[in-house]
């Protein structure tokens, strides 16, 4: 098919719930996505951070296939080894105590707020059900993920949404500590703020945001499904803020392509969610796990950390001397540029025509490339995206 066959099924056949740059991707390889003519892009966006370890990387697609010829579905009426091996690995690396496996970080989302609510309702009965989240934080689509969402535009159309969030500037303490009366249950936040502009959240704001939810036994939670899974230079992004949550949540890169996602808890709520009170068809299915055992074996390691670190910091110094950045911001590779005309959106679609994917997040560029680009991947995009902003 051509891609004006493939554009034509689309518009005629699926809801136009998306806004598509022009292209049809057909395969990839590393961080080189194939177009359906044959055209060649450098991907900087890794399926919107999912693909962390690029296209088909040879491990990867080894872990899936053997287990795609082995048993793909079982449903969770039965026990899994997979799934108790990358649950104990995950529970290892974060220090937490339990695990329940999904298909994606709203659903993970929606596990951690369940278990927030549940917490509470057994240890202090009705009445202490709101849930603090972020201006600009993003939670997922969901009707109740979409209301734990702070921004106003998610905030139409699917009325009523579910109730009991309230939402605090980011970096605002003295805004924090005014909504946390009596009714709140948890802090629910993304460190990085990733749909809402790339945004690290201060050191002091985290701080008092811990210190508030250990006095009052309110849980801290926190949204790792993009700046996790060594994302952002560490396993999960709270490591570099010096706190230990009582809910982590995880998605996104931790199965390399395959819907994967986790609500990981610590001891304290290690028996909040019994039989019956949450579930899942397809949850932490064969393949999904064997996918997620491969990546976390290899991403986690000391050596794969030091690499995403250099090169985070190889991309923003280069960014950094671009004609039209005004600010470049982030944390590992997950990056955002500001550009001085603000045309993020004009320079991801130009950029997509001279052979560069990119995204967009409010109105700054972002960057999300495979954790393992080589740096001739990285130089070879650059170039476009400077040629491209030059013009």
């Amino acid at each position: 098919m051509t891609f004006e066959e493939i554009k034509n099924d689309e518009q005629k056949y699926m809801m136009h719930t998306y806004g598509r740059f022009q292209t049809a991707i057909v395969s990839g390889k590393g961080a080189t996505a194939v177009g359906v003519s044959g055209e060649k892009y450098i991907d900087f966006t890794s399926g919107i951070g999912v693909n962390c370890l690029g296209y088909c990387d040879d491990g990867w697609v080894k872990a899936v296939t053997l287990q795609a010829a082995a048993v793909q579905h079982i449903s969770n009426l039965y026990y899994s080894p997979l799934q108790t091996e990358v649950s104990k690995k995950l529970c290892e690396l974060t220090g937490m105590d339990k695990v329940f496996l999904c298909n994606s970080g709203a659903e993970a989302n929606e596990c951690a707020i369940k278990i927030a609510r549940k917490y509470s309702f057994d240890k202090y009965g009705q009445g202490r059900q709101k849930i603090l989240t972020l201006v600009n934080s993003f939670h997922g689509r969901t009707v109740t993920t979409l209301a734990a969402t702070g921004q106003d535009v998610f905030h139409n159309y699917f009325f009523p949404f579910t109730e009991g969030f309230d939402y605090v500037t980011a970096n605002d303490v003295s805004d924090l500590e005014s909504k946390f009366t009596d009714d709140v249950c948890a802090v629910f936040i993304e460190l990085v703020q990733g749909e809402g502009g790339v945004m690290p959240l201060s050191q002091e704001f985290v701080d008092a945001a811990a210190g508030l939810c250990t006095e009052k036994d309110v849980l801290l939670m926190i949204d790792e499904v993009q700046t996790g899974v060594s994302r952002t230079g560490t396993v999960y992004c709270y490591e570099q803020y010096g706190i230990q949550p009582d809910v982590i949540t995880s998605a996104k890169g931790l199965g390399g392509g395959v819907p994967i996602g986790a609500c990981i808890c610590n001891a304290k709520l290690s028996d909040v969610m019994t039989a019956g009170t949450h579930g899942t068809t397809f949850g932490g299915n064969p393949i999904a796990c064997a996918a997620a055992k491969e990546v976390l074996s290899r991403v986690t390691t000391k050596e794969f950390l030091e690499e995403v670190n250099k090169k985070g910091e190889y991309i923003r110094k280069k960014l950094s001397s671009m004609p039209d950045v005004r600010e470049v911001r982030g944390k590992g590779l997950m990056i955002g540029i500001v550009t001085e005309k603000d045309d993020a959106k004009e320079v991801a679609a130009k950029c997509v025509e001279n052979g560069l994917l990119i995204l967009t997040a409010k109105n700054l560029l972002r960057l999300l490339p495979p954790l393992n680009i080589s740096y001739e991947e990285i130089d070879e995009g650059l170039s476009v995206l400077e040629k491209v902003m030059s013009d």
